[in-house]
């Protein structure tokens, strides 16, 4: 049973009924009930300029104003920004105190499309502060906080936001020390937001408990298109119930999975997802601890498949690449990576031209089908 949800910029509720408001505003979900994050700045800015937002020198003298008021030194390419449709302030620094200086002029602001706060140690002060604007802002479609330690208290305030805000698109979450419970808040948010296209979770602590709060969500998910879950824990139990979860799935088209602890069990369970999957188009599973023995159930699943294009090839031994041959033969379509060691910070790629188009040294099989 859901509970209703109240967002970051929510007014405390006027009707004496929750039931009444719950129907009303639509929006519940287990696990995304938080304060009231909304600042009096983000409010009094919103219905000051209205649609129209700010910009230019009205913007700046704003910030400026809000940096004094919270004691923090000015990021200088901000007061440049004017009318760009990007904000880069990766490694600022910025801390929860200049996040909450930057929330004041971001809240209205009508020109910023993508938003890249990667490592400035927000915290979960700074993401609250974030989940101010992200309520009220519609413009921002494109946001990434990864690197930040904004912890379950900081990401469920985030997806809060994010539930009542179909613009966002793409998030990146990379590298925040996300565990358990931070799982469901992102499993009460895959259930809510359906404009949500892609997903990155990478370099994070979620576990096999959170592989079976995610597997559930992820079945009745109906938007997301790119979901990046490598270099985390997903393993045991907690593996085959996300592998479920993909089986019922039919949106996600990109999938890495890659170094988590998925296993035998594991694999056995994607092969078997395959099989009814018929959306997927790019799957990475390298580095899970399959053996042969694994890597020929998944090898089932591939034969009846018939929507993978990419796959990354799974490091065994010697007698996996008798696998890969026959793969070849069976599946002539099939591009399967190889040797691919990806850095951090390469993105994953989402079609199978950008593929093609991956540097000469990074293991990239060459017969990438058109």
């Amino acid at each position: 049973m859901r509970e209703s949800m109240r967002s970051p910029c929510e007014e405390s509720p006027k009707n004496e009924n929750p039931e009444e408001d719950a129907a009303a505003t639509g929006h519940q979900a287990k696990g995304l009930e938080v304060k009231d994050f909304c600042t009096t700045d983000s409010h009094s800015a919103l219905e000051t300029e209205g649609a129209h937002g700010l910009g230019g020198p009205v913007a700046a003298s704003l910030y400026l104003e809000s940096c004094h008021a919270h004691g923090v030194v000015p990021a200088s390419c901000l007061l440049r920004q004017g009318n760009a449709s990007e904000l880069n302030l990766r490694h600022r620094g910025l801390g929860p105190q200049g996040a909450q200086a930057l929330a004041s002029m971001l809240a209205s602001n009508v020109y910023i499309k993508s938003l890249d706060l990667r490592d400035n140690g927000l915290r979960g002060a700074g993401a609250e502060a974030l989940a101010g604007v992200l309520c009220k802002n519609r413009v921002i479609s494109d946001v990434d906080l990864s690197e930040n330690q904004i912890g379950a208290a900081g990401l469920q305030a985030i997806c809060a936001a994010l539930a009542l805000n179909p613009t966002v698109q793409k998030i990146q979450l990379e590298g925040n020390r996300l565990e358990e419970q931070a799982a469901q808040h992102l499993a009460a948010l895959l259930l809510l937001h359906t404009g949500l296209k892609s997903l990155d979770l990478s370099y994070n602590q979620l576990s096999d408990l959170a592989g079976e709060t995610l597997g559930p969500a992820l079945a009745e998910n109906t938007g997301l298109t790119e979901l990046n879950l490598s270099w985390n824990h997903l393993r045991g139990p907690g593996a085959i119930a996300f592998a479920r979860g993909l089986e019922a799935n039919i949106f996600l088209k990109v999938l890495d999975i890659s170094h988590n602890g998925f296993g035998d069990a594991g694999a056995s369970a994607i092969g078997e997802a395959l099989k009814a999957n018929n959306v997927l188009e790019e799957l990475n599973m390298r580095n899970n601890r399959i053996s042969v023995a694994g890597a020929l159930k998944l090898g089932l699943g591939l034969q009846v498949n018939q929507t993978l294009r990419i796959l990354t090839d799974i490091q065994v031994s010697r007698e996996c690449e008798d696998l890969v041959s026959s793969l070849n033969i069976i599946l002539p379509g099939l591009c399967i990576k190889s040797n691919t060691s990806r850095r951090k910070d390469w993105p994953l790629a989402s079609t199978a031209s950008q593929a093609a188009s991956a540097p000469r040294d990074s293991g990239l099989a060459s017969n990438v089908p058109g």
